[in-house]
């Protein structure tokens, strides 16, 4: 398997995701794999009762994708570790290699087909 094509892909998947990110949230330097969302610093006490709601609505949609995003950006971290270690493209599950096509999909893909729904 040619790791290049997938490390190359990966690093740019790894890029737009910290673009994302920093939009979103603040990397927390105490826990490397951990996103923090950036609070809305508005004044919730004197606000409008409807502008608050729409502030916590905003905010609880932030933090999902917050956590959308912190997962994938994890997987990638993960996946290019696993190209410098030369354990790319192996099952977590089975140990056995990943498919062509999967990892074409989703180079970052932590399971073969066969167990690509037993690991979050």
């Amino acid at each position: 398997m040619n790791t290049e094509q997938y490390k190359i892909r990966l690093e740019a998947d790894l890029s737009a995701l910290n673009n994302e990110l920093r939009s979103l949230g603040i990397h927390n330097p105490d826990v490397p794999e951990d996103w923090v969302e950036k609070m809305n610093d508005s004044d919730t006490v004197s606000a409008d009762p409807n502008d608050v709601a729409d502030r916590t609505e905003e905010y609880d949609t932030r933090r999902a994708e917050l956590a959308a995003l912190e997962g994938r950006w994890n997987d990638v971290r993960d996946a290019l570790q696993k190209i410098e270690g030369g354990k790319y493209g192996i099952c977590e599950v089975s140990g056995e290699p990943i498919e062509e096509d999967r990892l074409e999909a989703n180079p970052a893909a932590r399971t073969c087909k066969a167990h690509m729904n037993e690991i979050n």
